[in-house]
C-alpha cells in the first residue's frame, strides 16, 4: 500500500531534466542520493530538511539540496506549487511528509 503522496511517475524522467540544468547531479556521488528541492526562503523546505536531518541519526542517507531556482522557467514550474519534494533514485515524494514516510522511501517497490 502507497501513501497517496508518494508518487513513483516519472522519477527517472524528471531526475535526467534536472541533471541536464544542473550537470553536477549526475555524478556517481550524486545519483545515488536523495535530492531535496526547494528554494531559498521556503518555511516548509527549512522543515523538510530538518526532518531529513533527524531521519539520519536512525538512517544513514546522503541528500543534496537542489534549489528549483537554478531551473528552466518550466521547470521550475512543475515544482513551484509542491516543493518541498525529495526526489529518490526511484520514488517522489511532495510535502507534508514525516519521518514515517521517509523511512517508506527505503522500502523496496513491490
Amino acid at each position: 500500500m502507497h501513501d497517496n503522496h508518494i508518487n513513483d511517475d516519472n522519477v527517472d524522467i524528471l531526475r535526467a531534466r534536472i541533471i541536464e540544468e544542473i550537470p553536477h547531479l549526475g555524478t556517481a556521488q550524486n545519483l545515488d542520493k536523495w535530492w531535496l528541492l526547494g528554494t531559498s526562503g521556503c518555511h516548509l523546505c527549512e522543515i523538510a530538511d530538518q526532518l531529513i536531518t533527524q531521519f539520519q541519526a536512525v538512517q544513514p542517507i546522503a541528500y543534496e539540496h537542489v534549489d528549483i531556482a537554478d531551473f528552466d522557467e518550466s521547470l521550475m514550474m512543475t515544482f513551484a506549487t509542491t516543493i518541498p519534494v525529495i526526489l529518490t533514485p526511484t520514488k517522489r515524494l511532495d510535502y507534508p511528509f514525516s519521518v514515517m514516510d521517509l523511512q517508506q522511501l527505503l522500502t523496496p517497490q513491490s
